[in-house]
């Protein structure tokens, strides 16, 4: 689970992205559409149930590798809340800048205020952008580009590719990525993480509606629908779908209307589970080698460092 439509630039844009994926063969929607405001509070919620082990074993790699990481610059694609970015911040002593980079407009700039209160000594630069456009320059050198959460996994190994290899661009001799990636393990684990007893991703799954309705000015229906997430073995990814519980029509303005069968699915995410073999040729395609790989290995997460 991971990105907002605040990035995207008009409504015109906004419609024909979502035309072209809900004309795709199965029907998708871009997961930065999940997070409007009401999307990133379900996400931080999701992040502190009992069954999404992803959060807290990211934590806890990174109090352990954060003292070994020196930067002036700081840029976090995907920042979100920034909870876990303060594990860096209060480890870098020789942190001057943070720029943190997101799509949610509001939601950064909530997270911008907080940090220049908890950290008056530390320049905060936001950036509002959608991250697939890649990274932006740091403002000074060494800089640490953090890519954290497992995001990563949210895009096929070829639009992985493309996406590292934009954020190669920026990097210069002595700058470092530092990207959080979740492993393969026991399917029971993974099915229980996307669908946890609660039913928040449930609602995070189903926000997504509500969000895109609301920017492209037109009407639809949540309820009409419902959360499905599965582990597809095969593709070695999560799956998070929203099965129609009747036909529905979606009229996008100025597109046409789309007709989604009872029974049929709109695809909102895939997560990918690596192993080290797989990631390890994702980032070096992207022209980035590893040089620091550090396991949970209870939870089968990973941290990465790459030059």
């Amino acid at each position: 689970m991971t990105e907002t439509m605040n990035g995207v630039s008009g409504v015109s844009a906004i419609a024909a992205e979502i035309w072209e994926g809900l004309n795709r063969e199965p029907k998708e929607l871009s997961p930065k559409f999940f997070y409007d405001q009401r999307g990133s509070q379900l996400f931080e919620e999701i992040t502190r149930l009992p069954e999404y082990y992803l959060t807290r074993a990211e934590r806890g790699l990174l109090h352990a590798v954060a003292p070994t990481l020196v930067a002036s610059t700081l840029v976090e694609l995907g920042a979100g809340n920034a909870e876990k970015t303060r594990i860096l911040l209060d480890a870098m002593s020789q942190l001057k800048t943070y720029v943190p980079v997101d799509v949610s407009a509001n939601f950064l700039a909530e997270t911008t205020e907080r940090l220049r209160e908890e950290y008056p000594g530390l320049r905060v630069v936001p950036i509002v952008a959608d991250i697939t456009d890649g990274a932006p320059p740091a403002p000074a050198r060494p800089a640490l580009y953090a890519f954290l959460g497992s995001t990563i996994g949210n895009f096929k190994d070829d639009e992985a590719i493309e996406l590292l290899s934009k954020i190669r661009c920026r990097i210069k001799p002595g700058d470092r990525l530092l990207l959080g990636a979740d492993l393969v393990k026991d399917q029971v684990v993974l099915d229980a993480a996307y669908n946890d007893a609660q039913g928040v991703t449930a609602e995070f799954n189903r926000n997504i509606l509500y969000a895109v309705g609301r920017e492209l000015g037109v009407d639809l229906h949540p309820e009409e629908f419902e959360h499905l997430a599965f582990f597809n073995a095969e593709a070695g990814r999560i799956e998070m779908h929203l099965m129609a519980t009747r036909d529905v029509c979606i009229t996008i303005p100025d597109q046409g209307t789309v007709f989604v069968r009872h029974g049929e699915s709109i695809r909102t995410e895939i997560s990918n589970k690596y192993d080290r073999r797989r990631l390890t040729a994702i980032l070096g395609a992207a022209g980035l080698r590893v040089t620091m790989w550090n396991v949970d290995e209870r939870h089968g997460y990973a941290l990465v460092v790459a030059e």
